[in-house]
């Protein structure tokens, strides 16, 4: 059989007033208990969010989740346009002077996310890259890779949508 005992913790009674605004501070008189019954916890919260997998998983890679793209010797080839968040990784090998960027475009201003340069003739440098973004409506993703001698290779893979529902795999 459970014991029930009062607790008279005025620093209790601060951190639920504080954890818990809604309920507006308990009224004078009114005491906390506890009791020595076990009573089991279940948390819910991933399947009331909307997804049935964990986080970690449900931004896994699959062979239909993500989008590749390759830029050679091009200016601002768009890689994505639809709304939502977007995890873009890859990589940039860059072979003589060339400059390559990767930038998000509202239609009228390019803001760049990261900018590849190779200042010398015959030097390879690769860099990676792994970010997640936000495209709003009217934004675009987009890739610049400044000479034939510079590819910028990577991957894009939608983890939710504009209003924050995740994407499953």
């Amino acid at each position: 059989m459970a014991q029930e005992f009062t607790i008279n913790s005025s620093a209790i009674e601060s951190k639920i007033n504080q954890l818990l605004p809604s309920q507006g501070g308990f009224e004078p008189g009114v005491d906390f208990s506890a009791s020595t019954m076990v009573i089991p916890i279940v948390d819910l919260t991933e399947t009331a969010e909307g997804s049935a997998l964990r986080v970690d998983l449900q931004s896994s890679l699959s062979h239909g989740s993500i989008t590749t793209f390759s830029v050679t010797n091009a200016t601002n080839t768009v890689v994505v346009n639809t709304t939502g968040y977007y995890r873009v990784f890859g990589s940039c090998w860059t072979n003589g002077n060339a400059t390559s960027s990767i930038n998000l475009f509202d239609g009228s201003t390019s803001k760049d996310i990261i900018v590849f340069h190779s200042a010398a003739s015959g030097v390879q440098i690769r860099t990676t890259f792994d970010y997640i973004i936000l495209l709003e409506a009217g934004d675009s993703l987009r890739v610049t890779a400044g000479n034939s001698s510079t590819i910028v290779n990577g991957n894009t893979r939608q983890l939710a949508d504009l209003a924050g529902n995740l994407t499953n795999p």
